[in-house]
């Protein structure tokens, strides 16, 4: 007797977590990825201790996550699960500006970067080629790296705090909003004297001679960028 012939089998969806402290953000993200047949929701989270609760329980493929986060910046979650859940990629969806944040992203262990004033279809484009391995960032920015490893002195829209550490920035952003040194320091879940060390540097490394002038550069560059 003939065998019966065996059906296709259908091809698993790839497991995406969300991660965004908007929950109409997370909503809208979550109707555009249901539609694709190859993609699916595993799980939502609002901060970085949540997400890090659900992967082990959800297992994504893909973690699409904000830079933005209460309680702890994105890009320290990155480099956490760089080294936690070294199988998820991560690709950040920011309205942070791209040339200040998209190499730290790589470098904490991102693997791509978008900003939200894209249409759904490059973000879908640059979540299939995050889970296929490749690295996603825009054109403009791919040509702002090459051009420094071949040499140059490529200068972005941020180039000025450049300089400063992934730490230091978070703590000239929140000058920038005007927190004060015991609610950075609560912010970020550190002491007020490492608060006063981070502000010391960043003056040092911006050439900077006062705290006057610290918080009115803070203040502008908050003002004129893309941060939330």
């Amino acid at each position: 007797m003939k065998p019966a012939s065996a059906k296709p089998s259908r091809k698993a969806k790839c497991r995406i977590l969300i991660l965004d402290d908007h929950p109409i953000m997370r909503e809208g993200l979550a109707q555009l990825l249901s539609r694709e047949v190859d993609l699916q929701v595993c799980a939502e989270a609002h901060d970085a201790r949540e997400a890090l609760e659900k992967i082990p329980k959800h297992m994504p493929d893909l973690l699409l996550a904000d830079l933005s986060l209460p309680g702890r910046s994105g890009l320290d979650l990155i480099k956490d699960l760089h080294i936690l859940h070294p199988d998820v990629k991560v690709l950040v969806l920011s309205m942070h500006d791209e040339s200040l944040y998209a190499e730290r992203v790589l470098r904490a262990g991102g693997r791509g970067y978008i900003m939200k004033q894209e249409g759904g279809k490059k973000l879908l484009e640059a979540i299939r080629k995050v889970l296929e391995g490749q690295i996603y960032v825009s054109e403009k920015m791919a040509g702002r790296i090459l051009e420094f490893f071949a040499g140059g002195k490529p200068q972005g829209a941020g180039s000025f705090v450049e300089s400063l550490t992934d730490r230091e920035l978070e703590v000239f952003k929140w000058i920038g909003k005007g927190l004060t040194t015991q609610e950075i320091a609560s912010q970020l879940n550190v002491s007020v004297k490492t608060v006063e060390v981070h502000r010391v540097n960043i003056k040092s490394r911006l050439q900077l001679t006062s705290l006057p002038e610290l918080v009115h550069k803070a203040v502008l560059w908050v003002q004129s960028s893309d941060t939330e």
